[in-house]
């Protein structure tokens, strides 16, 4: 007997009514990109090892899914060093490549390779699979997609202005009421500093993003294990719980960051990006979130955060600016801003609130029945207009029973049936069934075209 096959944990299979789904979230969000002047790009599912590693942290580097090489991938590795049983090592022998990890990383490198072809300041948006070696649970994949926005070559601000309302303007148009959360790195670092704390820094925003997740005391408790002072850690406490309107806890940041020149450069940015989102007047909340810290290394001033308001899950979108990722790849001083819509996440939100428009998740609109040769081809006429006037029509392709055709109908939520029969055909008309309320018309082509695109 076969086994019975599998996929691996975190991957999904979609079926055609997930499909649609799906495609009404990229629809939705590639309208809203083009809106605002941005042009698609792809990159390969994977990239050198060398491009990915480096960039994320090190808890991102344990999360890359690493490529196998072809061939005698053995060469060159001598018995001392299989018989370690080093993973890391080893795996950096025979494996040159990885699946991404994200969008953004690939894009810095496609900057600095097509940098004579682009004209800056470059607004590109992608949309494509991603890989990350986690542990599956809920709203947590080892493959999805990310939808990125990104600007590079630009350092206004303005550019974060413009995404956060791309942000709001995607969730608006799917009926998810979100709160957008805004930090700065800057005045991370800045709270790094006046703690006395600023080479630790990485350790620091590492654990507090995960505040959500792990709680007060167990963020603290990871403070103290990375080496940070008693005394740091209590001068942290009212500042990453501080509270108020945005304008109040920004007010109390100049005080607290008074000292921090890079800290004040934050609060001005962050108080530059709210202010004029609120002169705009965004659908949805934006709060100023100094938990926010988003774990990847190379952010570097503005920081975003997406989360649904009516539905428990993580974050769905994300992002900021990363000043310097291009250099590493050894072009230095174009600036980036960027968000990540998680695709994966958006739908389970939407499935979750039951937020598809009908017309999104409908297939086919019209099946004519099939009662043989000579009704298949005077069918094949009528079906070929309302294909040409953007009807989704369909013929059943077997002469099979009626019951049979009408089953098929109605597990594909088909909304209208075609029948024609001798009758039918002797007056050149069709019978169109509304299959929800039942009701039967004798109808022309024209006619049954009109009531269609109804």
């Amino acid at each position: 007997m076969a086994a019975k096959p599998s996929i691996p944990k975190g991957t999904r299979d979609f079926s055609p009514v997930e499909m649609a789904k799906r495609n009404y979230i990229f629809n939705t969000i590639r309208d809203v990109y083009h809106l605002y002047g941005f042009q698609q790009i792809e990159t390969p599912s994977m990239e050198m090892l060398s491009t990915l590693m480096g960039k994320y942290g090190d808890e991102g580097d344990k999360l890359l899914f690493k490529i196998q090489n072809s061939g005698d991938y053995f060469s060159g590795i001598t018995d001392e060093e299989l018989l370690s049983r080093n993973a890391a090592k080893l795996a950096s022998k025979f494996c040159e490549k990885g699946l991404r990890y994200d969008l953004t990383v690939p894009f810095a490198r496609y900057v600095v390779m097509h940098r004579d072809e682009i004209t800056f300041p470059f607004k590109r948006y992608q949309i494509q699979p991603v890989w990350r070696a986690d542990r599956p649970q809920k709203g947590r994949y080892r493959e999805f997609y990310q939808c990125d926005a990104d600007v590079v070559g630009s350092d206004s601000l303005l550019n974060e202005v413009e995404l956060m309302q791309i942000v709001d303007t995607v969730f608006t148009r799917f009926g998810i009421r979100v709160c957008i959360k805004i930090n700065n790195r800057k005045i991370l670092t800045g709270i790094a500093e006046i703690i006395g704390e600023a080479d630790k820094i990485v350790d620091i925003t590492v654990a507090i993003d995960k505040l959500d997740k792990i709680g007060l005391e167990n963020v603290n408790k990871e403070l103290a294990d990375k080496g940070i002072s008693e005394e740091a850690i209590a001068k942290l406490q009212p500042i990453i719980l501080l509270s108020g309107t945005n304008a109040e806890k920004l007010t109390t940041l100049k005080t607290v960051l008074a000292d921090s020149e890079i800290g004040i450069k934050g609060v001005e940015e962050s108080e530059f990006i709210l202010n004029t989102l609120t002169a705009m007047g965004l659908k949805n909340e934006i709060e100023l979130d100094l938990t926010l810290a988003r774990g990847l290394n190379y952010y570097t001033g503005a920081i975003f955060e997406v989360k649904a308001l009516d539905v428990q899950i993580g974050s769905i979108t994300g992002g900021g600016r990363y000043d310097n990722l291009t250099g590493v790849f050894g072009m230095a001083g174009i600036s980036g801003v960027g968000i990540s819509f998680g695709a994966d996440r958006i739908f389970d939100v939407l499935n979750q609130l039951e937020l598809y428009p009908k017309e999104a998740v409908n297939g086919t609109q019209l099946l004519f029945i099939n009662f043989g040769e000579k009704e298949a081809a005077f069918s094949i006429g009528i079906l070929a207009k309302a294909r040409a006037a953007g009807i989704r029509a369909e013929i059943f392709p077997d002469a099979a029973k009626m019951k049979k055709q009408m089953s098929y109908a109605n597990a594909k939520n088909i909304p209208f049936v075609a029948i024609v029969g001798e009758n039918e055909m002797n007056e050149g008309k069709a019978m169109l069934k509304n299959m929800e309320t039942g009701e039967q018309n004798l109808v022309s082509a024209e006619e049954l075209i009109e009531t269609l695109l109804k």
